[in-house]
C-alpha cells in the first residue's frame, strides 16, 4: 500500500466517522488490499476479500461516502480480518 491508501485506511477507521473520504479512494484501497471488484446494476459494486463479500452503493451526486458506508467499510475489512481497530 503507498501512502495515499494508509491514510484512506486510517480515515476509515477514525471515530466518529468521517464523511468526506472519496470513494475513488476506497476503490483504490479495495485494489490495492488485492480485494475483487466486480459492477452490479446502476451504482452498486461487489467487493469480495479474503472470502467475505459486501455490496456497496457509489454515492450520488457527490463523491464522498456518508458515514453510514464507512461504518460499513470498517465492519466489512474488520470481516475479512485484515485490519483491528486502529485500522492496521
Amino acid at each position: 500500500m503507498n501512502k495515499k491508501q494508509r491514510s484512506t485506511l486510517a480515515k476509515i477507521f477514525e471515530k466518529p466517522e468521517r464523511s468526506d473520504i472519496p470513494w475513488a479512494d476506497i476503490e483504490g484501497l479495495f485494489k490495492a488490499l488485492g480485494a475483487e471488484l466486480s459492477e452490479g446494476k446502476g451504482s452498486r459494486i461487489r467487493v469480495a476479500y479474503k472470502g467475505v463479500k459486501a455490496v456497496f452503493h457509489r454515492p450520488h451526486p457527490n463523491p464522498e461516502a456518508n458515514k453510514s458506508t464507512v461504518k460499513y467499510i470498517r465492519r466489512f475489512l474488520e470481516e475479512t480480518g485484515r485490519v483491528n481497530d486502529n485500522g492496521i
